[in-house]
């Protein structure tokens, strides 16, 4: 699956977990990631995306395991719940452009993202991994992300009394313009190890309720 588009992406220090990881998935030291995402092309259209992965590893496998993301696509929702594992909200999401400042707003709780660039563009290619849980189990979700990346300044807003408070504040991070995403398809480890077996075909989910909790690098 791929995806197109442009973001905001952050690393945050942060001094407390955000999110309840799922069974399976343990939460290992590391900074938090911060995506908001806007995408003008995907397989259920252009939509908005706020992801927060905590870091985290499966068996030996290090990644980011995504305890909180907001999506307005109900398409986006339920076949990200049910393919990747992954605990995708609907949510009122609003995308501002103001010159090259960019700023992802998700209006219910009042959680703003911003991304300032401080340097010119330079082209990526970064690997990506999220360790989440689906209906049958743990899986990985392997992937990798392109584009045209400039450093920026990355700030967080959130209330005080929202479980993603520890977040606020300004951040290490980048804009990518001229995104490429691809999603692969998830895969179960087995072992140790955590190779890797041919590409699960998940059950249906019978309810997607909207915050159950079960986005990178390898």
């Amino acid at each position: 699956m791929a995806l197109t588009g442009e973001s905001i992406i952050g690393l945050a220090r942060c001094p407390a977990p955000l999110g309840t990881m799922p069974a399976g998935v343990r939460r290992v030291p590391g900074p938090v990631l911060v995506a908001a995402v806007r995408y003008s092309s995907s397989e259920w259209g252009p939509y908005l995306e706020l992801a927060i992965g905590e870091p985290a590893r499966l068996g030996l496998r290090l990644g980011w395991c995504m305890t909180t993301m907001v999506v307005d696509s109900a398409e986006s929702r339920t076949q990200g719940r049910a393919t990747h594992g992954f605990p995708k909200e609907l949510g009122t999401l609003a995308w501002d452009a103001d010159g090259e400042t960019r700023e992802l707003r998700w209006s219910e709780r009042q959680v703003v993202v911003r991304g300032v660039p401080t340097s010119f563009r330079l082209p990526v290619l970064v690997p990506v991994r999220a360790l989440q849980r689906r209906g049958d189990g743990p899986v990985v979700v392997p992937g990798r992300l392109r584009g045209l990346a400039r450093l920026a300044r990355v700030e967080v807003a959130a209330p005080d009394d929202d479980p993603l408070w520890p977040l606020a504040g300004f951040h290490r991070g980048c804009t990518v313009s001229g995104m490429r995403f691809v999603v692969r398809p998830a895969r179960t480890p087995f072992g140790l190890t955590s190779t890797l077996r041919a590409p699960l075909h998940p059950p249906p989910e019978p309810a997607l309720s909207s915050s159950a909790a079960i986005l990178h690098s390898p």
